[in-house]
């Protein structure tokens, strides 16, 4: 724990004022800055227990930390050492970042800026006596020149003081690799050569991580045995001081939480791609994709209505600036599904073959550009329509996507590792937007933190077997400072499987972030597995698979989605069962739509609707993580209560299968014009659950098979402990 005694630091020195006038920091921003310096003095930190800043996904991390660095530089640092993540083109955005805010002490001799790569071999003492910063990827080569080129060819260097900042700061730090020809798991070798290094340094050295990601961190136990004779020492963090979130900052409450709320602009944000059309950009496959029919074809709707999107979306932006007298902008789109070369290759042909189709339709104003407008105009202008801004008549819109693809305003490129960083960054270390409508085919560079500015569309795709926090988090390029104007034309593309991980993902980011805000660390967040014999033991949370986790916490509710009913005749008999279980615990109750019954009576019902639903293909409802999950919740109290659940009962309801927005429905609890089933839950769900069952008329007409059916949601019981349960771990 940090002590509670002040050390005074300068907070008025050259490098800080410099760039608190230049980037206008804000009372929080500088509140979190000199915090950080004022503990890395107070605190002893090294590379196994770091001191932690902690961001949020393209929340002004790097802008947080070069204050820090010119802090520091006031407070006796001579040298930082910015170690950023395995990427040229990461390296250079932050050799070019560097370079930029600290422009006027480069310029005046009191600052020099190396990438370790081009380091000169004869450096001069004039330079050495100036504060220095480097630029060192994660790599053992960069590590290697870092020691020898520096260090070992300026050993006077390792008797002044340096801060080492691990920007991007993730599991890659401390993360294990398996090694064929010992067939043992070993750590990567780049945290033993920091520590190394660090034995070298004599004790001038300080550590901090800059992390958006820290649950590697956090979530590792006390040891970890890989092998009979290696232990593995975590790393713990010495202090944690939080990035302050700007006003702009766009991330996963509004994808994954704000979107829930019917009629907000975030409603309209997520558009679901088919499983199939994943695998048919993956490689290429001539027998179903013709190059001639792409802009008709079912196989690729998803990727075409993207791309047309994001046309018209673009032009509605620059048609709005134009009217209001604003600089006209530059716009961008991600498409991030495969790491393989020859993917990216096959995808680049599909995107410019929908745009060539594209512009032969619009300049014969063929029908089939008009019916492709019109759908992306009434798609965009639901959420356009909700801010006080000029809205573009639909043959305003229409002219302005022609010209667009008559002038050649689109451009689509590869993005991967192979590609020259000069031909891909432009002189702010950013992706160069080259025309007015640029996309961007997602290699590996887009895991490594480059910032893309106006991002108004995300197609999204990665698949890992096993998703990473760190890893799918980072792949979130949507997220970041975005003009509230710019996310009412943006749409973010992926299959619901996908979009269900990553609201998991985002849930199970904010409760540690809350935890972590809290001063838990992590303490704050129970994990749990079922075990073999179906008894919920206590789970090791770096053993959790994040795919397979479900967040409990007070009041969420848990309900199946994305279903059909069998037909009335193949239910019916398991439907009438149901009626008669649920009549006889209602028997000799006062208000029998509210009772109190037994967790292996609500099992048992749960049991009997499963089998009455049919789930849609990339649709889940696993039974047993329910009834799990029910079983934890209804024993997770000392009161009279244990082992009972709420049962709150609705009949007659006339629920549509899908929403306006062809989405299927998900809250079935919060009717219109009636007193909200959830309300009622949440209002007795204290020490134990509620399971709300409503009952549905099925009429084809709402789109179901004309078979009535039970509805079921479990809520969360308010004085739960925010709870992970895993269902898979990794052995």
């Amino acid at each position: 724990m940090v002590s509670e005694m002040k050390v005074q630091i300068n907070k008025n020195g050259l490098f800080y004022d410099y760039l608190s006038v230049k980037n206008n920091y804000d009372k929080a921003t500088k509140t979190c800055v000199e915090n950080t310096v004022e503990k890395l003095k107070m605190e002893s930190t090294t590379s196994n227990r770091p001191g932690i800043l902690l961001g949020k996904i393209q929340s002004g991390k790097t802008r947080t930390f070069i204050g820090i660095m010119g802090l520091s530089y006031d407070n006796s640092v001579d040298i930082v050492i910015v170690l950023t993540k395995n990427s040229n083109a990461l390296a250079k955005q932050t050799y070019e970042r560097l370079t930029n805010e600290f422009g006027d002490q480069v310029l005046n001799d009191k600052m020099q800026v190396f990438d370790i790569m081009s380091l000169p071999t004869n450096l001069r003492k004039f330079e050495l006596s100036q504060k220095l910063a480097f630029i060192v990827k994660k790599e053992t080569k960069n590590m290697d020149r870092l020691n020898t080129a520096l260090f070992e060819l300026y050993p006077d260097l390792a008797t002044k003081k340096i801060l080492f900042i691990d920007d991007e700061a993730d599991f890659a730090s401390v993360a294990f690799e398996h090694k064929k020809e010992s067939d043992i798991t070993e750590m990567k070798v780049i945290s033993g050569k920091i520590e190394r290094l660090r034995e070298k340094l004599k004790n001038n050295a300080s550590f901090l991580q800059v992390t958006a990601t820290p649950y590697s961190l956090y979530l590792q136990p006390e040891d970890m045995r890989i092998h009979e004779h290696k232990l593995f020492q975590p790393i713990r963090p010495s202090f944690t001081e939080l990035v302050p979130i700007h006003d702009k900052y766009v991330g996963g409450e509004m994808y994954f939480e704000k979107s829930e709320e019917e009629g907000h602009l975030a409603s309209y944000l997520y558009h679901e791609v088919a499983e199939k059309e994943l695998v048919i950009l993956k490689s290429p496959d001539y027998r179903r994709i013709k190059m001639d029919k792409l802009l008709s074809s079912s196989a690729v709707k998803d990727i075409r209505s993207s791309i047309v999107n994001f046309l018209v979306g673009s032009c509605i932006r620059r048609w709005q600036q134009e009217k209001l007298g604003q600089k006209i902008q530059k716009y961008a789109f991600i498409i991030h599904t495969e790491r393989g070369k020859s993917s990216h290759e096959w995808q680049e042909q599909i995107i410019t073959e929908i745009e060539l189709n594209l512009r032969k339709v619009a300049e014969a104003q063929d029908e089939n550009f008009y019916i492709l407008m019109k759908e992306s105009y009434s798609d965009l202008m639901k959420s356009v329509s909700l801010l006080d801004l000029p809205q573009p008549s639909f043959d305003e819109v229409v002219n302005a996507v022609r010209e667009s693809l008559v002038n050649e305003y689109l451009l689509s490129s590869v993005v991967n590792s192979e590609k020259d960083v000069n031909q891909l960054l432009d002189d702010t270390g950013q992706l160069r937007l080259r025309t007015p409508m640029n996309i961007f085919i997602g290699g590996q560079i887009l895991d490594r933190g480059v910032t893309i500015s106006n991002l108004i569309g995300f197609y999204y795709g990665r698949n890992p077997k096993s998703f990473q926090q760190d890893t799918v988090l980072q792949h979130s390029r949507m997220y970041g400072a975005r003009l509230i104007e710019d996310l009412s034309v943006t749409r973010f593309y992926t299959t619901k499987r996908l979009y269900d991980v990553m609201k998991k993902i985002h849930e199970f980011d904010s409760e540690l972030r809350r935890a972590v805000e809290t001063g838990g660390h992590g303490q704050g967040i129970v994990f749990i597995q079922r075990d073999n014999v179906n008894k919920i033991i206590p789970c090791s949370p770096n053993k959790i698979l994040l795919s397979n986790i479900t967040m409990l916490k007070p009041h969420k509710r848990l309900l199946p989605v994305g279903f059909q009913t069998g037909s009335k005749t193949k239910t019916q008999k398991a439907i009438k069962q149901i009626d008669q279980l649920i009549d006889y615990e209602k028997n000799g109750h006062q208000d029998e739509n509210t009772i109190k019954i037994s967790v292996n009576v609500a099992k048992q019902i749960l049991t009997m609707i499963f089998e009455t639903l049919i789930m849609e293909d990339g649709y889940e409802w696993d039974l047993e993580e329910y009834l799990s999950v029910l079983d934890y919740l209804s024993f997770e109290t000392d009161s009279d209560n244990q082992g009972y659940v709420w049962l709150i009962i609705k009949e007659g309801r006339n629920i549509k299968r899908k929403d306006g927005e062809n989405r299927f429905e998900n809250s079935p609890d919060t009717p219109k014009g009636e007193k909200g089933e959830l309300r009622i839950a949440r209002s007795v769900a204290k020490d134990i659950p509620a399971l709300i069952l409503l009952k549905q008329n099925g009429f084809k007409v709402n789109g179901w098979n004309d078979a009535p059916f039970w509805w079921p949601i479990i809520v969360v019981p308010s004085e739960t402990i925010p709870t992970v349960f895993a269902k898979k771990t990794i052995k």
